[in-house]
């Protein structure tokens, strides 16, 4: 019976011990839980920081040199784009192609010296930003039959369901086909009775070092032309 009032008493010690073991370890990690916060909390203001001004940075970085905002103004590309729409251009390390939108500088136009249209000379153009869609690169053939209000380009006739009429209004820049040469580009507005472009002699042919960006992305335009939220974002390419 002693023995057995023994080994109780040293099972009760044991229990005594481990709780108190417990309770202290439970005490030091309260207290290192506590310690970690304090130490830490200005490393931890200072990586949020950190994070914050590389996103700014990046913001910054990329709508300097990659994406640029830009507002319509007039009514040469409706209906694809209309009179204030905003919307966002690539401006470096993309080439665009046939179809696409641009936006260029205009302070040179190219034009011919001879009627056989060989000889380039530029002159001032209209000094203004313009928005266009980029219809024939240097080394292509345009044609228009403006009877009819057909484009051709090296022979095979465009597809154009974004322009608000035929292209049958010519402005004398050039007589067709004419092949444009290399360094420039042709451009004309969706809006063909209603743009001044490459068939006018204010525009004529543009410099391919004039085009600043090629549009990209619609993100607003005004709640007139919206019937819902979707008609304010589109795709450009």
């Amino acid at each position: 019976m002693a023995e057995q009032d023994d080994t109780i008493k040293l099972e009760e010690q044991t229990e005594t011990a481990a709780k108190e073991e417990q309770t202290t370890e439970t005490a030091s990690g309260e207290q290192k839980e506590d310690t970690y916060t304090l130490k830490n909390f200005g490393a931890d203001v200072m990586d949020i920081l950190e994070a914050a001004l590389l996103t700014v940075f990046l913001f910054l970085l990329i709508f300097a040199y990659i994406l640029r905002p830009v507002t319509v103004d007039g009514s040469s590309m409706n209906p694809t784009l209309y009179h204030e729409d905003n919307l966002v251009i690539l401006t470096c390390g993309y080439q665009p192609k046939n179809g696409q939108i641009v936006v260029i500088d205009d302070q040179y136009s190219g034009h011919y010296l001879d009627y056989d249209q060989k000889e380039v000379y530029e002159t001032q153009g209209m000094g203004i930003v313009l928005i266009k869609r980029l219809i024939a690169h240097g080394g292509q053939e345009v044609d228009i039959d403006f009877e009819n209000g057909i484009v051709k380009v090296d022979g095979a006739e465009l597809d154009e369901p974004y322009i608000a009429d035929p292209t049958t209004m010519d402005e004398g820049a050039f007589h067709y086909p004419i092949t444009i040469p290399e360094g420039y580009v042709f451009v004309m507005g969706d809006n063909r009775l209603h743009s001044t472009d490459s068939r006018s002699p204010s525009v004529a042919l543009i410099p391919t070092n004039e085009i600043l960006g090629t549009g990209f992305f619609r993100y607003n335009r005004t709640d007139e032309l919206c019937q819902n939220w979707k008609d304010r974002f589109a795709f450009l390419f």
